[in-house]
């Protein structure tokens, strides 16, 4: 599976962690930056991944910045993204089980690597349940939709 992996300055630590622990799970992590921590615009890098997971080029992304609400605020601005902040595994496992996900926000000054592990982890391997939640993403998808012709 190929994954996208951006953050801006505030997490590089992190997301370097997170490109490892992709590869080490047998991913194809494919990082779009920033790669040092001299200060940078995080919806740059948020954009730049939102983008190829909108267009299907990849099944899904990790981004990272200090507290994550900047990266998950512009990636949901893209149609067909369902960014999702989560700073523990209970909200990691929910948005992939009931929100089907497709980019996990973390918060490098958050969280530490090793919580940051788990919520990857359980991100990663829990399936979209389906079901009685079809109708409820739909209805997102609607709603991106009629926003587009506004």
């Amino acid at each position: 599976m190929k994954i996208a992996v951006g953050c801006d300055h505030a997490g590089v630590e992190l997301k370097r962690e997170i490109v490892s622990l992709l590869k080490k799970a047998g991913a194809e992590a494919l990082d779009f930056g920033t790669d040092d921590e001299t200060s940078v615009d995080y919806p740059d890098f948020a954009a730049k991944v939102s983008a190829v997971v909108s267009k299907g080029e990849v099944a899904r992304g990790v981004l990272i910045c200090g507290t994550g609400l900047g990266m998950c605020i512009t990636a949901n601005k893209f149609k067909n993204v369902r960014a999702a902040l989560c700073h523990d595994v209970y909200t990691a496992r929910m948005s992939r089980l009931h929100n089907d996900a497709n980019i996990l926000v973390m918060g490098g000054r958050v969280i530490g690597k090793g919580l940051a592990a788990e919520i990857l982890d359980v991100w990663l391997n829990t399936a979209y349940e389906g079901g009685r939640h079809d109708g409820r993403l739909k209805k997102i998808s609607d709603i991106e939709e009629s926003n587009e012709n506004r």
